[in-house]
């Protein structure tokens, strides 16, 4: 796990979006030996939630969450699964 890597995307975060909660998981053990992996990129899965993200799309949700990342998305980050609290409320 590359605890630094993501302590900085929690700073990116809370910079950009200020989320009420972000929950940031390494899964980089799941993809051990996947073409993206090699070179130290990192597979994340992030859950966070945020009032930013009232009244967008679920694609403009996602949309601010890889912005906020984009510095890292270049050579640290290869993949990232976002999960946006409260979108289960949608279909509701």
């Amino acid at each position: 796990m590359n605890t630094s890597r993501i302590k900085r995307m929690q700073e990116l975060l809370a910079a950009a979006i200020e989320p009420e909660s972000c929950e940031i998981i390494d899964e980089g053990h799941l993809h051990i030996g996947h073409e993206g992996a090699r070179g130290g990129r990192g597979h994340y899965r992030i859950r966070i939630a945020s009032p930013r993200f009232q009244g967008l799309s679920r694609i403009a949700q996602h949309r601010l969450v890889y912005d906020a990342l984009a510095e890292l998305m270049v050579d640290e980050i290869h993949a990232v699964s976002v999960e946006v609290a409260g979108n289960e409320l949608d279909s509701q």
